[in-house]
């Protein structure tokens, strides 16, 4: 067989043109053409002349260009399965944000209300309790407490609407 720079020589563009033909990328079909050359001179004990070299060479370069494909979709996968976390996330971060502004519109439409009402408010949606312990820690009854909430609401609904 010829040596190595011969074989480079008289074969890059054969093999180029191959991988060109299977990725339609320059720049990759270079470096699986110089890929292919490595592999050919790690093998080339191997290789029994059964075949053209040219043909050797195109089966190597077909062989990388498939462990290339497998590797870009496996990526790929990782890739696609990372940018819906991402995705997940940012929605998640936007839902947040969104709450939160809602809760600052909120605050400051209760700031039209009178101090008791205010109260009601707060001690329901930050504090979360119930109408009896709301009652309790404002001295009035349980009633009280839900008919204030009920009309608050009423009120910013109607607010809202127009």
């Amino acid at each position: 067989m010829q040596n190595m720079d011969e074989l480079y020589t008289e074969y890059f563009q054969t093999v180029f043109k191959y991988l060109f033909c299977l990725t339609f990328d320059a720049d990759l079909s270079e470096e699986l053409t110089q890929e292919t050359f490595y592999q050919a001179i790690k093998t080339y004990d191997n290789f029994r002349g059964d075949c053209k070299v040219s043909v050797w060479l195109c089966q190597i370069a077909k062989h990388l260009w498939y462990k290339e494909c497998k590797k870009r979709k496996r990526n790929t996968s990782e890739q696609i399965d990372e940018l819906a976390d991402r995705l997940e996330l940012k929605e998640q971060v936007e839902s947040l944000i969104l709450t939160n502004e809602s809760k600052m519109e909120l605050f400051h439409k209760l700031q039209g209300f009178d101090e008791k009402t205010r109260e009601v408010m707060y001690l329901r949606f930050t504090g979360e309790l119930s109408f009896k312990e709301i009652g309790e820690i404002l001295n009035k009854n349980e009633t009280w407490a839900r008919v204030t909430f009920y009309r608050v609401k009423q009120k910013l609904a109607k607010e809202g609407q127009e």
